[in-house]
């Protein structure tokens, strides 16, 4: 069975610049049985309620600004999975949660940048679920509660977020061994609170963590995590580092 993942998807660059979240990435989808399909919730499609995209060809859409020609260049040719958005749907329902489809929404980078550097030849299809952000964690692990036997159908479940989000207090020119204290603070704080499965803790990290509004001013980029750890199980690091001081790159499989 496959597990769920929390993938930390950096700037945009990192399509073109992977540094050591690419190998990281590549390794783990080698590592995986393939998917038959792909669920991703990203920090990227936030929502005032759930939708799921149903296009059979969904777009690359390069939703940023300022960054190099040959970023926008770039595209993900992946098809989309019409049957899966409606299955989705349909379990969320069960569940208690009303989904509405999309047939025009394309994949946003937090989407389409990391399944690049695992799946380079958008073969695998991709469906999007999209971030009702304002609704918290609790809602997220939910969810991921809901679409948790898609794993047994051999859907890989997504969180595309990153394990910390300051963008004002970046250092754009520090390298990978330069970590702000207050970045790793909270990183290893999380870790700990996943290790022991501490869901009460984690649904109140804003509160509990160190730094937690410093290192998340809103919610939006940590929340797919709680999708990924809701629809899995056992958890693991797969890969951990900082880029531009306080940029955390961490991976998470849920097994």
């Amino acid at each position: 069975m496959l597990p769920s993942l929390f993938i930390s998807h950096g700037s945009p660059m990192l399509a073109l610049e992977p540094g050591a979240s690419g190998p990281a990435l590549a390794r783990l989808a080698a590592e995986l049985p393939i998917p038959r399909a792909i669920l991703v919730v990203s920090a990227h499609w936030e929502s005032p309620e759930l939708y799921v995209t149903s296009s059979a060809r969904p777009a690359t859409w390069h939703d940023f600004h300022g960054f190099p020609e040959e970023l926008y260049a770039l595209h993900y040719p992946t098809p989309g999975h019409p049957q899966l958005a409606q299955e989705v749907v349909e379990q969320l329902k069960v569940a208690g949660l009303h989904a509405r489809l999309d047939p025009q929404r394309p994949l946003d980078h937090g989407a389409w940048v990391p399944l690049s550097l695992m799946y380079p030849q958008a073969e695998i299809p991709v469906v999007q679920l999209s971030l009702p952000s304002r609704q918290g964690p609790a809602l997220q692990t939910q969810i991921g509660h809901a679409l948790a036997g898609l794993r047994e159908d051999g859907v890989l479940l997504i969180g595309s977020g990153s394990i910390t989000h300051n963008l004002g207090e970046l250092d754009w020119h520090a390298g990978p061994e330069v970590i702000a204290p207050w970045a790793q603070a909270f990183r290893d704080w999380i870790v700990a609170a996943l290790a022991r499965d501490d869901e009460i803790a984690l649904h109140d990290y804003r509160r509990q963590a160190p730094a937690a509004a410093r290192n998340h001013p809103s919610d939006e980029h940590l929340l797919p995590l709680f999708f990924a750890r809701g629809a899995g199980g056992t958890f693991k690091v797969e890969h951990s580092g900082f880029t531009h001081g306080a940029l955390g790159m961490d991976i998470y499989s849920f097994a």
